[in-house]
């Protein structure tokens, strides 16, 4: 950065480099289009960030976000309380309730579990998830936690965790993505869809 900058220019690509998928160079445009329209995008958003900072915070039930405590969806009583499927993140609930087809309720994790990262058991939302199974309402955990090393590991950590409650822990379906093309799919993903198939 130039030295002409100024501090605060610099204080504001260095913040915004810090976003998921901004480095220095991403941070220094950002901060140049949002100086450059400081009355229709600069001034918006630091209103929008100042009231998200003040009213957004974790629903006290799933971990999920939103203004009230409960969340809208944990306070929703027409979904399946008996349905809860469990999320590394809160993008994840974000992602499913964009496709409209769970009707059940969340989880959210916190992250996962991740030896070379120090992440134990204890700095997830586990015991709050047993705790919730523990209370008898619910009839299947579903296991939406990502394809990897990480992931896996969680999920079998938690299958081995509420295999006492007796309560059905299963797992999302992996493998070939609806309109995808064989020729384009990695291995472990056939794998997984050729382990994962079902009768037509």
């Amino acid at each position: 950065m130039a030295a002409s900058a100024g501090p605060e220019i610099e204080r504001l690509i260095a913040l915004l480099s810090k976003l998921p998928g901004l480095g220095p160079r991403s941070g220094r445009r950002a901060a140049l289009a949002l100086l450059k329209k400081r009355d229709t995008l600069l001034a918006p958003l630091a209103a929008a960030m100042a009231e998200a900072q003040a009213k957004v915070r974790a629903c006290s039930v799933c971990g999920s976000f939103d203004t009230t405590d409960p969340c809208a969806i944990c306070a929703d009583a027409t979904r399946d309380a008996r349905l809860l499927c469990v999320v590394e993140e809160v993008g994840s609930v974000w992602a499913m309730e964009r496709g409209g087809s769970f009707k059940g309720r969340y989880h959210v994790l916190g992250g996962l579990l991740s030896a070379l990262d120090g992440v134990g058991p204890d700095s997830l939302r586990i015991g709050e998830l047993a705790a919730r199974v523990a209370d008898g309402a619910v009839a299947e955990v579903i296991l939406a936690l990502p394809a990897t090393v990480d992931g896996q590991t969680t999920a079998h950590y938690i299958a081995d965790r509420l295999a006492a409650s007796g309560v059905p822990v299963t797992m999302l379906a992996r493998g070939v993505p609806v309109g995808g093309d064989l020729d384009w799919l990695d291995d472990g993903t056939i794998a997984q869809a050729l382990r994962a198939r079902r009768p037509a």
